[in-house]
Protein backbone atom coordinates (compact mmCIF):
# COMPACT_ATOMS: atom_id res chain seq x y z
CA UNK A 1 0.00 0.00 0.00
CA UNK A 2 2.97 2.77 0.71
CA UNK A 3 3.46 2.24 -3.11
CA UNK A 4 0.52 3.94 -3.99
CA UNK A 5 0.74 6.83 -1.41
CA UNK A 6 3.07 8.60 -3.85
CA UNK A 7 0.31 8.41 -6.81
CA UNK A 8 -1.99 9.62 -4.35
CA UNK A 9 -0.50 12.88 -3.41
CA UNK A 10 0.70 13.59 -7.03
CA UNK A 11 -2.88 13.17 -7.82
CA UNK A 12 -4.41 15.42 -5.10
CA UNK A 13 -1.78 17.75 -5.28
CA UNK A 14 -2.48 18.02 -9.34
CA UNK A 15 -5.68 18.75 -8.89
CA UNK A 16 -4.84 22.19 -6.48
CA UNK A 17 -2.36 22.98 -9.25
CA UNK A 18 -4.67 22.94 -11.24
CA UNK A 19 -7.80 24.77 -9.96
CA UNK A 20 -4.67 27.79 -9.00
CA UNK A 21 -3.29 28.31 -12.78
CA UNK A 22 -7.01 28.16 -13.96
CA UNK A 23 -7.69 30.88 -12.10
CA UNK A 24 -4.49 32.50 -13.20
CA UNK A 25 -5.00 31.86 -16.87
CA UNK A 26 -8.20 32.49 -16.65
CA UNK A 27 -7.91 36.26 -15.15
CA UNK A 28 -4.70 36.55 -17.21
CA UNK A 29 -6.31 36.31 -19.90
CA UNK A 30 -9.01 39.02 -19.71
CA UNK A 31 -6.89 41.21 -18.66
CA UNK A 32 -5.01 40.82 -22.01
CA UNK A 33 -8.12 40.87 -24.06
CA UNK A 34 -8.78 44.10 -22.10
CA UNK A 35 -5.54 45.85 -22.52
CA UNK A 36 -5.42 44.96 -26.62
CA UNK A 37 -9.35 45.50 -26.82
CA UNK A 38 -9.60 41.81 -28.41
CA UNK A 39 -12.81 40.07 -28.42
CA UNK A 40 -12.73 37.63 -25.15
CA UNK A 41 -14.16 35.29 -28.40
CA UNK A 42 -10.85 35.33 -30.29
CA UNK A 43 -9.09 35.21 -26.49
CA UNK A 44 -11.29 31.86 -25.98
CA UNK A 45 -10.57 30.35 -29.20
CA UNK A 46 -6.96 31.03 -29.64
CA UNK A 47 -5.31 31.53 -26.09
CA UNK A 48 -7.21 29.17 -24.71
CA UNK A 49 -8.42 26.84 -27.27
CA UNK A 50 -4.64 26.38 -28.37
CA UNK A 51 -3.24 26.31 -25.14
CA UNK A 52 -5.44 24.03 -23.03
CA UNK A 53 -5.18 21.77 -26.42
CA UNK A 54 -1.34 21.71 -25.33
CA UNK A 55 -1.63 18.72 -23.71
CA UNK A 56 -2.97 16.65 -26.33
CA UNK A 57 -0.58 17.82 -28.76
CA UNK A 58 1.97 17.17 -27.03
CA UNK A 59 0.28 12.99 -26.11
CA UNK A 60 -0.22 13.10 -29.55
CA UNK A 61 3.70 14.07 -30.80
CA UNK A 62 5.49 11.82 -28.41
CA UNK A 63 2.91 8.99 -29.65
CA UNK A 64 3.26 9.42 -33.08
CA UNK A 65 7.06 9.50 -32.38
CA UNK A 66 7.03 6.34 -30.57
CA UNK A 67 4.75 4.83 -33.27
CA UNK A 68 1.87 4.47 -31.76
CA UNK A 69 -0.54 6.39 -33.53
CA UNK A 70 -3.50 4.72 -32.32
CA UNK A 71 -3.09 6.48 -28.97
CA UNK A 72 -2.66 9.84 -31.10
CA UNK A 73 -5.59 9.14 -32.90
CA UNK A 74 -7.50 8.07 -29.59
CA UNK A 75 -6.87 11.18 -27.80
CA UNK A 76 -7.36 13.56 -30.42
CA UNK A 77 -11.00 12.13 -30.37
CA UNK A 78 -11.65 10.99 -27.42
CA UNK A 79 -10.79 14.47 -25.85
CA UNK A 80 -13.07 16.26 -28.15
CA UNK A 81 -15.76 13.88 -26.86
CA UNK A 82 -14.86 14.99 -23.00
CA UNK A 83 -14.54 18.46 -23.89
CA UNK A 84 -17.89 18.61 -25.42
CA UNK A 85 -19.83 15.89 -23.28
CA UNK A 86 -18.25 16.57 -19.68
CA UNK A 87 -16.73 20.19 -19.89
CA UNK A 88 -19.35 22.25 -21.48
CA UNK A 89 -22.11 19.49 -19.64
CA UNK A 90 -20.68 20.31 -16.33
CA UNK A 91 -20.38 24.20 -17.00
CA UNK A 92 -23.80 24.61 -17.68
CA UNK A 93 -24.98 22.79 -14.90
CA UNK A 94 -23.30 24.72 -12.78
CA UNK A 95 -24.12 28.37 -14.64
CA UNK A 96 -26.75 28.16 -17.45
CA UNK A 97 -24.13 29.80 -20.73
CA UNK A 98 -25.31 31.94 -22.71
CA UNK A 99 -23.46 31.27 -26.47
CA UNK A 100 -23.41 34.42 -28.82
CA UNK A 101 -25.58 34.16 -31.82
CA UNK A 102 -22.08 34.60 -33.98
CA UNK A 103 -20.40 31.58 -32.31
CA UNK A 104 -23.14 29.48 -34.09
CA UNK A 105 -23.18 31.29 -37.59
CA UNK A 106 -19.03 31.03 -37.87
CA UNK A 107 -17.07 29.30 -34.90
CA UNK A 108 -19.57 26.41 -34.97
CA UNK A 109 -19.87 25.85 -38.83
CA UNK A 110 -16.12 25.93 -39.19
CA UNK A 111 -15.72 22.88 -36.39
CA UNK A 112 -18.26 21.00 -37.92
CA UNK A 113 -16.99 21.33 -41.87
CA UNK A 114 -13.59 20.10 -39.86
CA UNK A 115 -15.05 17.12 -38.17
CA UNK A 116 -16.95 15.74 -41.40
CA UNK A 117 -13.46 16.59 -43.21
CA UNK A 118 -11.63 14.43 -40.78
CA UNK A 119 -14.19 11.75 -40.52
CA UNK A 120 -13.86 11.59 -44.77
CA UNK A 121 -9.98 11.46 -44.15
CA UNK A 122 -10.34 8.67 -41.62
CA UNK A 123 -13.17 6.69 -43.46
CA UNK A 124 -10.54 4.63 -45.74
CA UNK A 125 -8.73 3.38 -42.02
CA UNK A 126 -5.70 5.32 -43.27
CA UNK A 127 -3.88 8.61 -41.69
CA UNK A 128 -1.19 9.45 -44.03
CA UNK A 129 0.80 12.57 -44.50
CA UNK A 130 -1.63 14.24 -47.28
CA UNK A 131 -4.35 13.77 -44.74
CA UNK A 132 -2.02 15.72 -42.13
CA UNK A 133 -1.78 18.17 -44.69
CA UNK A 134 -5.25 18.98 -45.40
CA UNK A 135 -5.55 19.36 -41.85
CA UNK A 136 -2.85 21.65 -41.50
CA UNK A 137 -4.17 23.62 -44.29
CA UNK A 138 -7.68 23.62 -42.65
CA UNK A 139 -5.25 24.76 -39.72
CA UNK A 140 -4.21 27.87 -41.24
CA UNK A 141 -7.80 28.61 -42.61
CA UNK A 142 -9.29 28.94 -39.49
CA UNK A 143 -5.90 31.03 -37.79
CA UNK A 144 -6.01 33.23 -41.05
CA UNK A 145 -10.34 33.92 -40.46
CA UNK A 146 -9.95 33.97 -36.42
CA UNK A 147 -7.49 36.83 -36.75
CA UNK A 148 -9.17 38.67 -39.25
CA UNK A 149 -12.09 38.32 -37.28
CA UNK A 150 -10.42 39.86 -34.14
CA UNK A 151 -9.86 43.35 -36.23
CA UNK A 152 -13.50 43.73 -36.36
CA UNK A 153 -15.12 42.54 -33.07
CA UNK A 154 -16.11 45.01 -30.60
CA UNK A 155 -17.90 42.78 -28.48
CA UNK A 156 -16.66 43.06 -24.93
CA UNK A 157 -17.40 41.37 -21.91
CA UNK A 158 -14.41 42.31 -18.85
CA UNK A 159 -16.11 45.48 -17.91
CA UNK A 160 -16.57 43.77 -14.68
CA UNK A 161 -12.59 43.43 -13.49
CA UNK A 162 -11.73 44.62 -10.77
CA UNK A 163 -9.65 47.49 -11.72
CA UNK A 164 -8.93 49.21 -15.40
CA UNK A 165 -6.27 47.71 -16.64
CA UNK A 166 -2.85 49.76 -17.27
CA UNK A 167 -0.92 48.81 -20.78
CA UNK A 168 2.28 48.61 -18.45
CA UNK A 169 0.48 45.38 -16.99
CA UNK A 170 1.26 44.03 -20.42
CA UNK A 171 4.35 42.38 -19.53
CA UNK A 172 3.29 41.11 -16.39
CA UNK A 173 -0.27 39.96 -17.68
CA UNK A 174 1.72 37.96 -20.44
CA UNK A 175 4.09 36.37 -17.74
CA UNK A 176 1.48 35.04 -15.65
CA UNK A 177 -0.42 33.55 -18.33
CA UNK A 178 2.56 31.97 -19.59
CA UNK A 179 2.93 30.33 -15.75
CA UNK A 180 -0.47 29.74 -15.59
CA UNK A 181 -0.02 27.53 -18.74
CA UNK A 182 2.84 25.91 -17.76
CA UNK A 183 1.61 25.01 -14.41
CA UNK A 184 -1.53 23.63 -16.13
CA UNK A 185 -0.32 21.55 -18.26
CA UNK A 186 2.42 20.05 -15.71
CA UNK A 187 -0.25 19.66 -13.48
CA UNK A 188 -2.67 17.76 -15.98
CA UNK A 189 0.43 15.52 -16.74
CA UNK A 190 0.65 15.37 -12.97
CA UNK A 191 -3.17 13.87 -12.52
CA UNK A 192 -2.63 11.73 -15.55
CA UNK A 193 0.39 10.39 -13.78
CA UNK A 194 -1.23 9.44 -10.43
CA UNK A 195 -4.28 8.47 -11.99
CA UNK A 196 -2.64 5.92 -14.29
CA UNK A 197 -0.75 4.63 -11.33
CA UNK A 198 -3.63 4.39 -8.93
CA UNK A 199 -5.52 2.53 -11.45
CA UNK A 200 -2.94 0.29 -12.00
CA UNK A 201 -2.29 -0.55 -8.24
CA UNK A 202 -6.50 -1.67 -8.30
CA UNK A 203 -5.78 -3.70 -11.39
CA UNK A 204 -7.48 -1.59 -14.18
CA UNK A 205 -6.63 -2.62 -17.62
CA UNK A 206 -3.92 -0.19 -20.17
CA UNK A 207 -6.73 0.13 -22.38
CA UNK A 208 -9.49 1.32 -20.30
CA UNK A 209 -6.55 3.44 -18.20
CA UNK A 210 -5.90 5.00 -21.84
CA UNK A 211 -9.45 5.93 -22.63
CA UNK A 212 -10.73 7.29 -19.85
CA UNK A 213 -7.64 8.75 -17.43
CA UNK A 214 -5.31 9.91 -20.27
CA UNK A 215 -8.01 11.07 -22.21
CA UNK A 216 -9.87 12.96 -19.29
CA UNK A 217 -6.30 14.20 -17.97
CA UNK A 218 -6.01 15.93 -21.10
CA UNK A 219 -8.86 17.68 -21.38
CA UNK A 220 -8.86 18.99 -17.28
CA UNK A 221 -7.20 22.28 -18.42
CA UNK A 222 -10.56 22.74 -20.58
CA UNK A 223 -12.38 21.75 -17.52
CA UNK A 224 -10.28 24.08 -15.02
CA UNK A 225 -10.80 26.65 -17.44
CA UNK A 226 -13.96 26.34 -18.32
CA UNK A 227 -15.42 26.52 -14.84
CA UNK A 228 -13.16 29.25 -13.95
CA UNK A 229 -14.78 31.20 -16.66
CA UNK A 230 -18.02 30.09 -15.54
CA UNK A 231 -17.82 31.35 -11.97
CA UNK A 232 -16.49 34.38 -13.26
CA UNK A 233 -19.16 34.90 -15.63
CA UNK A 234 -17.30 35.15 -18.44
CA UNK A 235 -19.65 32.81 -21.18
CA UNK A 236 -18.26 33.76 -24.47
CA UNK A 237 -14.61 32.34 -23.12
CA UNK A 238 -15.93 29.17 -21.96
CA UNK A 239 -17.99 28.24 -25.69
CA UNK A 240 -15.29 30.11 -27.29
CA UNK A 241 -12.60 27.19 -25.02
CA UNK A 242 -14.29 24.27 -25.71
CA UNK A 243 -15.03 24.97 -29.85
CA UNK A 244 -11.55 26.46 -29.95
CA UNK A 245 -9.83 23.04 -28.33
CA UNK A 246 -11.98 20.92 -30.43
CA UNK A 247 -10.95 22.76 -33.18
CA UNK A 248 -6.99 22.21 -32.70
CA UNK A 249 -8.13 18.72 -31.60
CA UNK A 250 -9.28 17.83 -34.89
CA UNK A 251 -6.86 19.50 -37.36
CA UNK A 252 -3.85 20.03 -35.83
CA UNK A 253 -3.87 16.95 -33.04
CA UNK A 254 -4.71 14.59 -35.75
CA UNK A 255 -2.58 15.83 -38.04
CA UNK A 256 0.60 15.43 -35.67
CA UNK A 257 0.67 11.60 -36.40
CA UNK A 258 0.04 11.45 -40.09
CA UNK A 259 2.85 14.10 -40.47
CA UNK A 260 5.44 12.14 -38.07
CA UNK A 261 4.08 8.50 -38.52
CA UNK A 262 1.84 7.46 -41.19
CA UNK A 263 -0.10 4.15 -40.10
CA UNK A 264 -3.75 2.48 -40.06
CA UNK A 265 -6.58 4.09 -37.94
CA UNK A 266 -7.93 1.72 -35.31
CA UNK A 267 -11.48 0.10 -36.48
CA UNK A 268 -13.23 1.18 -33.50
CA UNK A 269 -12.14 4.54 -33.85
CA UNK A 270 -14.72 4.76 -36.88
CA UNK A 271 -16.92 2.22 -35.42
CA UNK A 272 -17.67 3.22 -31.95
CA UNK A 273 -15.72 6.50 -30.98
CA UNK A 274 -15.98 9.22 -34.54
CA UNK A 275 -19.63 8.56 -34.75
CA UNK A 276 -20.24 9.76 -30.51
CA UNK A 277 -17.62 13.04 -31.23
CA UNK A 278 -19.95 13.67 -34.99
CA UNK A 279 -22.90 13.14 -32.38
CA UNK A 280 -21.91 15.68 -29.77
CA UNK A 281 -20.90 18.22 -32.23
CA UNK A 282 -24.60 18.47 -33.63
CA UNK A 283 -26.11 18.31 -29.88
CA UNK A 284 -23.50 21.30 -29.34
CA UNK A 285 -26.32 23.46 -32.05
CA UNK A 286 -29.10 21.95 -31.15
CA UNK A 287 -28.55 22.64 -27.15
CA UNK A 288 -27.44 25.72 -27.96
CA UNK A 289 -29.44 27.56 -30.42
CA UNK A 290 -32.93 28.86 -29.32
CA UNK A 291 -35.41 30.30 -31.87
CA UNK A 292 -36.29 33.88 -31.69
CA UNK A 293 -34.37 33.71 -27.94
CA UNK A 294 -31.40 34.34 -26.34
CA UNK A 295 -29.20 31.41 -27.25
CA UNK A 296 -28.48 29.47 -23.58
CA UNK A 297 -27.31 25.98 -22.71
CA UNK A 298 -29.82 25.25 -19.50
CA UNK A 299 -28.91 23.08 -17.16
CA UNK A 300 -30.87 20.39 -18.20
CA UNK A 301 -29.28 20.74 -21.89
CA UNK A 302 -25.90 20.33 -19.39
CA UNK A 303 -27.19 17.10 -18.26
CA UNK A 304 -28.24 15.56 -21.20
CA UNK A 305 -24.35 16.49 -22.95
CA UNK A 306 -23.16 14.81 -19.16
CA UNK A 307 -25.34 11.55 -19.67
CA UNK A 308 -24.16 10.84 -23.06
CA UNK A 309 -20.33 11.36 -21.65
CA UNK A 310 -21.78 8.76 -19.16
CA UNK A 311 -23.38 6.35 -21.65
CA UNK A 312 -20.23 6.67 -23.66
CA UNK A 313 -18.09 5.63 -20.74
CA UNK A 314 -20.54 2.59 -19.88
CA UNK A 315 -19.75 1.38 -23.83
CA UNK A 316 -16.04 1.51 -23.33
CA UNK A 317 -16.59 -0.62 -20.07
Amino acid sequence: MPDILLPIIALLSGFALLIWSADEFTDNGAKIANIFNVSPLIIGLLIFGFGTSAPEMLVSGLAAMDGNTGLSIGNAVGSNIFNIALVLGVSAIIAPIEVHKDILKKEWVFLMIATLCAGLLLMDQQLDRVDGLILLTLLILFLTYTFKESKNSSHHEFDDLAQTVDKNQTTKAWLMLLVGLIVLISSAKLVVWGGVEVAKAFGVSDLIIGLTVVALGTSLPELAVSIASVLKKQFEMVVGNVIGSNLFNTIAVLAIPGLIHPSDVPLEVMQRDYPIMLLLTVLLFIVSYKFGKKHIINRFEGGILVAVFSLYMWQLF
